[in-house]
């Protein structure tokens, strides 16, 4: 018996490289697919980058809010180059091969940076509850020491859980065939061609997805439900109005992130068509990280005031 295995082992072919098939089923559409992710990258890149560049140089932008804000900014910059840049190529050239090595990579970068965003999203959401449950005692609770620890937790958190995980792929050994009907390398198409035991990694995963998701999500809507209730509490409309004026971006961009997330890895897979999980990964992918400076921007007094300046 252990001699067929053996033998069955010996005749699969080890593959070096996979096909990242996209949106390689719709050829007629490529040049337009290319010009529309081309500028969603240019958009994301400049409004992310313009809001770091806010943050830095504006006096008035110097506040925890802002910080977690340039952090965020930061992040999806880095996030949405982990996965355009190669897609655009793909388009252009249609080239849609890219090496085991290649797709470990960008798989680290895209997990390290989403489960920061979770991590920091809810240290955002708990500066929003300090601010407006605990406003007399704001400034003494959330110093500088408090928001950097809060941020370095996100970053160490996100890297440490991606590290982990990847210790455990670089132990697997994938067999053809190479075809992976998504347009970036995530960890569960990923692991239907490995020809490894899978057991183990797959539970370090849910372990692990379990701490990186649920836990800040709940954070994060536990503070929100803290901040409906003292803002309903509040006598006056006005009041009223200016309390979820503070928060309403950051709430916006925490629907749209978890929305799009739970969307794609809480359906069930059976019922799902492929066609319609790739839509909803672009949503978290690349339209979250052009909307959050656009909504922050949009709906911020203190940036449009900062933005306003650099423009006079």
């Amino acid at each position: 018996m252990h001699l067929i295995e053996k033998a069955e082992e010996d005749n699969r072919t080890v593959i070096t490289e996979f096909i990242l098939l996209g949106f390689g089923d719709l050829p007629e559409l490529q040049i337009l697919l290319f010009l529309v992710f081309l500028v969603i990258y240019i958009v994301t890149m400049s409004g992310n980058i313009l809001i770091i560049a806010l943050v830095v140089a504006d006096q008035h932008l110097h506040t925890p809010m802002y910080f977690f804000l340039g952090n965020l900014s930061c992040l999806e910059t880095c996030y949405t180059s982990a996965i355009l840049p190669r897609m655009l190529a793909s388009l252009l050239t249609g080239d849609r091969t890219i090496s085991v090595s290649g797709c470990f990579a960008q798989l680290y970068c895209f997990g390290f940076l989403a489960a920061t965003e979770c991590y920091l999203l809810a240290a955002m959401s708990y500066d929003r509850y300090l601010a407006i449950c605990k406003p007399l005692h704001y400034a003494a609770l959330m110093n500088s020491r408090l928001c950097l620890q809060l941020v370095g937790g996100s970053w160490i958190s996100g890297f440490l859980t991606c590290v982990i995980m990847m210790c455990f792929m670089s132990q697997l050994t994938f067999c053809g065939p190479s075809e992976i009907d998504h347009f970036f390398c995530d960890f569960s198409p990923m692991l239907k061609f490995s020809c490894s035991d899978t057991n183990t990694i797959t539970l370090v995963s849910f372990i692990l997805t379990s701490l990186d998701s649920p836990c800040p999500f709940l954070l994060t809507v536990t503070s929100y439900v803290c901040i409906i209730a003292t803002i309903l509490r509040i006598p006056s409309t006005t009041g009223r109005q200016k309390a979820f004026s503070t928060c309403s971006s950051h709430l916006i961009v925490v629907t749209v992130f978890y929305g799009s997330l739970m969307t794609v890895y809480l359906l069930p897979k059976t019922n799902t068509p492929v066609a319609l999980n790739k839509v909803f990964s672009v949503f978290y992918t690349v339209l979250t990280p052009l909307v959050n400076p656009l909504i922050y921007s949009l709906r911020n007094k203190e940036v449009k005031e900062a933005l306003r300046k650099v423009i006079s």
